[in-house]
């Protein structure tokens, strides 16, 4: 069986950002380790103390629990809190170490170390709010028996004959810092993929918010047509057969129209005519008892500003119809301000919420487009009367 193409692989895109981020914090520790289990297994070698040996088999059990401690690193706050049970298994062995520091008779910084080790591992993984106050509440707990054994005057807390005490000790300090800047670059990566996902997410909402105001503007019109045809034919069939069957002709040939522009819409290669829209607009008002007048001083160039003229004439035409009984109407164009000016005005507005001025996905999508191209749109209801005013420049989108 193949490999889906779309699975995600380790070293790509924020996967493989993740995947850095956990291989230079592994190293990390492994190089701190390494340092201490080397130096440790030269003292015990010398001595061959039980103690040293016991301190030795802690470290190596802390190194190994850590590691696998810092897969929990990829979650952020509660996310990233693993079972009870890792936590303990990351303390244990530290702990175990951290006793030892009071009975050692050298390596005692060694063995304090490790408990900071793993509670700086573990505080990165805490909420914000909790993380600094418990690493402090751990560096205190870390220098206890270094404190100690200081004030008993203890000279075995000196590192400086086999020069690794500085470097551990140099680390321990910086190893907060190093870890929080490695995983907030993460997390930066992270939310920059979230970003880029949910940009995606917001396109493909766009292009469907789009083709539904389209499919609305087209399947709107011709349904209203449609069901105004038929009811001629049903008022005119017994006294006017002729005209009914006429009228039959033209409802199969909008239905028809209706199918193909549905068609073209979903191939993304519709067109509007605005001089169609403009005559199927009077003639289909003059049907429905609407004169229509038509004032047409000028028509822009721009493809883009034609095509939302036309869906403005298409939905105002479509309002008439369906929210008033307009006995008069007049769609002018002409040029104005360095663009193109459109204005409908109708009578017989029906008041209520079925009302165009009371706003309507027909409308919004318009808006949309308008703003799209820097255009402006108002529609202005005074009494009975409705004026739709559009204006858009003449070279489309600005």
């Amino acid at each position: 069986m193949s490999a889906q193409p779309n699975a995600p692989t380790p070293f790509a895109g924020v996967n493989a950002t993740w995947n850095y981020t956990l291989g230079s914090i592994v190293f990390l520790f492994l190089l701190l380790d390494l340092v201490v289990v080397g130096d440790l297994v030269l003292r015990f070698r010398d001595s061959g103390s039980i103690l040293t040996g016991a301190l030795l088999l802690a470290v190596v059990l802390s190194s190994v629990t850590r590691i696998r401690y810092c897969w929990f690193l990829r979650g952020e706050g509660d996310e990233g809190l693993p079972r009870i049970g890792w936590t303990i298994a990351l303390f244990a062995p530290a702990v175990v170490a951290w006793g030892l520091a009071f009975v050692l008779p050298d390596g005692a910084p060694y063995a304090a170390a490790q408990l900071w080790f793993s509670g700086v591992l573990f505080c990165v993984v805490l909420r914000r709010s909790v993380r600094w106050p418990v690493m402090a509440a751990v560096l205190v707990v870390t220098i206890a028996p270094l404190v100690v054994r200081s004030a008993r005057g203890d000279d075995a807390l000196e590192l400086a004959e086999r020069g690794a005490g500085p470097i551990i000790a140099l680390y321990a300090l910086m190893l907060p810092f190093m870890l929080l800047s490695s995983l907030w670059l993460w997390r930066i990566v992270r939310r920059l993929d979230e970003a880029r996902t949910l940009a995606a997410e917001l396109a493909v909402t766009q292009e469907r918010l789009r083709f539904a105001a389209d499919l609305h503007d087209i399947q709107g019109h011709h349904l209203q047509v449609i069901a105004l045809k038929a009811e001629l034919v049903e008022r005119t069939l017994a006294a006017k057969p002729e005209y009914a069957a006429e009228q039959v002709g033209e409802i199969r040939v909008i239905a028809k129209e209706a199918l193909e522009e549905t068609r073209s819409l979903v191939a993304g290669l519709r067109e509007v005519a605005l001089d169609v829209e403009l005559e199927n607009a009077r003639e289909v008002l003059a049907l429905s008892g609407t004169e229509c007048e038509l004032d047409i001083a000028g028509t822009p160039a721009s493809a883009d500003t034609r095509r939302v003229l036309a869906f403005a004439v298409r939905e105002a035409t479509t309002n008439i119809l369906r929210h008033s009984a307009s006995t008069a109407a007049k769609i002018s164009l002409e040029p104005a301000r360095g663009g193109y000016e459109l204005r409908i005005v109708n009578n017989g507005l029906a008041a209520g919420p079925d009302s165009p001025s009371a706003g309507g996905h027909g409308l919004a999508g318009l808006r949309a487009r308008v703003s799209a191209l820097g255009g402006t749109l108002a529609a202005m209801p005074e009494g009975e009367r409705f004026e739709l005013r559009l204006w858009l420049p003449e070279g489309g989108a600005q």
